[in-house]
């Protein structure tokens, strides 16, 4: 069996999202992806009680840990040495390339078990910090990573689907069943990888608003969505890859919402 809970165990907190990962078979999957050597750098979000933290300092990589809980400083304080660092700050208030300007490291990996209220707007500030990673993998919730990975005429697929495909192939590592965690959650999990692709080059905010707009109503038309905007030129596009102008934007791809953004919003040479 794979789930061994540790001798000492604090309680988690509700209000802090923490369910601590217990499963020793998943944290392999975990570190097996974290294909770091001694001279990268791992950044972990939210160790917690230390199970993976301890994992992860195998790699003889730098790692920095964020976490938000004083109560787990007796527990994770021990981790600490020369090339691991523990910072007690909420890390969608951190700045990520001031934190690591002083480490002087060949690639960066990103690794953390999510609390799953604060999941999306975790991963938008590691997208906002610009910082380039080798890998990003971490747990969320079995039905946000469904949402995540969503393909064009499926009920998962919105805003964010676009928006996440458009910085990152992300690829399911595993599932994970709710008993491999303590306490036990009311949600099933998912282990994500996230690696960064080459993009278009495009205003990143104007496009967001653009996509939120796409999808305001999913039962409407994107004609419908899309009213204010310059229909002739949607038009064109559509017409290109055959679709109707009944069409949705939950049947339209990544790759087609970037031509509709960029005959709507060419780039002034």
């Amino acid at each position: 069996m794979g789930i061994k809970p540790p001798k000492f165990f604090m309680k988690a907190k509700k209000s802090l999202g923490q369910n601590f990962l217990v499963d020793n078979n998943i944290i392999d999957k975990i570190i097996n992806e974290i294909t770091s050597d001694s001279n990268d750098l791992i950044v972990e979000i939210g160790p917690g009680m230390g199970a993976l933290t301890k994992r992860l300092k195998s790699r003889k990589s730098y790692l920095i840990a964020y976490e938000v809980d004083r109560d787990l400083e007796d527990i994770l304080s021990k981790l600490e040495d020369s090339k691991t660092r523990i910072l007690w700050q909420d890390f969608l208030k951190s700045n990520i390339l001031e934190d690591i300007k002083d480490i002087k490291y060949n690639k960066l990996f990103i690794v953390g078990n999510l609390p799953y209220y604060i999941t999306t707007p975790i991963i938008e500030h590691i997208i906002d910090s610009n910082i380039n990673f080798e890998k990003l993998v971490i747990m969320v919730q079995k039905e946000v990573a469904d949402r995540f990975l969503a393909n064009p005429k499926t009920k998962e697929y919105g805003y964010i689907s676009v928006l996440l495909q458009y910085y990152f192939d992300i690829k399911r590592v595993c599932n994970v069943s709710k008993y491999s965690f303590n306490p036990v959650p009311k949600v099933e999990s998912t282990v994500l990888l996230f690696i960064e692709k080459e993009r278009a080059d495009i205003d990143v905010e104007k496009y967001k608003e653009f996509l939120k707009i796409a999808f305001r109503q999913k039962r409407k038309t994107l004609k419908n969505n899309l009213s204010k905007f310059d229909w002739d030129k949607v038009k064109l596009v559509l017409d290109k890859h055959n679709l109707s102008e009944s069409v949705r934007a939950e049947e339209i791809n990544g790759d087609i919402f970037i031509e509709i953004f960029n005959i709507l919003f060419p780039v002034k040479k």
